[in-house]
């Protein structure tokens, strides 16, 4: 809904399902990488035939690895669940199907942060959770079901990974207005369980690289380069990295998510933040481009310009 999508120039400024005021970092990447058009969603009327072959998008807002977290939104087996209906397709379409998507195409995957969120740290939710389950047995089930999920992708022929980790959640307008922080505070918890479970992925994804012949996980290091933005905003142009764009109640505009009856900024191109969860477009561009050209430290074993060229 609107103002999200304001900046979106391929839609007029209108929304798009983008949980920012522009592009995200998938659209910007897919533009880096010589993409002459957006991923479509997998659900949209026009998902069939050569529209395939630009990309397709399974991204849903909210979604979670874990099945308690898609209660709320919606869960990664539902996602992945739909890749065949994209092999059913290109196979119509032509006959090297799986050449294409084990070949030319780039899974990207970024999830994990609504599990804690919008599950664990969540308080319908947490309660009975956090009662059953230390943060070690939390994050253990989370590895485990992603483990399965992206062996069943690479089962259904994808051979190239960019998995992000979970970025500083604890740091997130949301977490800072809902736990009454001062303006250079961070939510310790929230991100103690973000670096607990990183450690946990990049472990993880480097043991798929040994077991799946063939396959390609590159690890994002989503975590460190939103921390950057956050802790030298002003070194990037950006006024603040504490207060959402678009948003309302408390201090740092966190609680009530953006729409039309939300404020915001005039100069979306200088907050950090677009919403009380997302990185506007601005923030979304600089870390963009570091996961195309930046080095080990940020994305490994190779970043993503490489990657297409492997």
């Amino acid at each position: 809904m609107k103002p999200n999508g304001i900046d979106f120039k391929a839609s007029g400024g209108n929304p798009t399902g983008r949980f920012t005021n522009g592009r995200t970092i998938g659209d910007i990447v897919g533009e880096e990488l010589g993409s002459a058009n957006y991923a479509i969603p997998f659900l949209a009327p026009n998902a069939t035939g050569k529209a395939l072959l630009a990309g397709v998008n399974y991204a849903s807002g909210g979604g979670g690895i874990m099945n308690a977290t898609g209660r709320i939104f919606v869960w990664m087996y539902k996602s992945i669940s739909s890749t065949p209906h994209v092999n059913n397709s290109m196979n119509y379409l032509e006959k090297k199907a799986k050449e294409y998507i084990s070949k030319k195409s780039i899974f990207s995957i970024t999830i994990g942060a609504n599990d804690f969120l919008n599950n664990y740290l969540f308080p319908l939710l947490s309660v009975g959770t956090r009662l059953t389950q230390t943060p070690d047995n939390f994050i253990d089930d989370m590895i485990d079901h992603l483990r399965d999920q992206l062996t069943r992708l690479y089962q259904l022929d994808a051979r190239k990974f960019v998995i992000g980790n979970v970025g500083p959640i604890g740091c997130i307008p949301y977490q800072k207005t809902i736990n009454q922080l001062n303006e250079n505070e961070c939510v310790d918890l929230a991100n103690k369980l973000a670096n607990q479970y990183n450690v946990r992925l990049q472990s993880l994804l480097e043991d798929l690289n040994k077991k799946l012949p063939g396959a390609m996980f590159v690890h994002a290091n989503v975590y460190d380069l939103v921390m950057e933005l956050i802790t030298n905003y002003d070194k990037y142009g950006f006024k603040t990295a504490t207060k959402a764009c678009c948003g309302n109640g408390g201090q740092f505009a966190g609680i009530i998510p953006c729409g039309p009856t939300s404020s915001m900024c005039e100069e979306r191109d200088k907050y950090v933040f677009w919403d009380p969860y997302h990185p506007s477009e601005a923030a979304n561009v600089i870390i963009a481009k570091q996961l195309l050209y930046g080095d080990v430290k940020v994305i490994s074993p190779v970043n993503l310009s490489k990657l297409r060229d492997m």
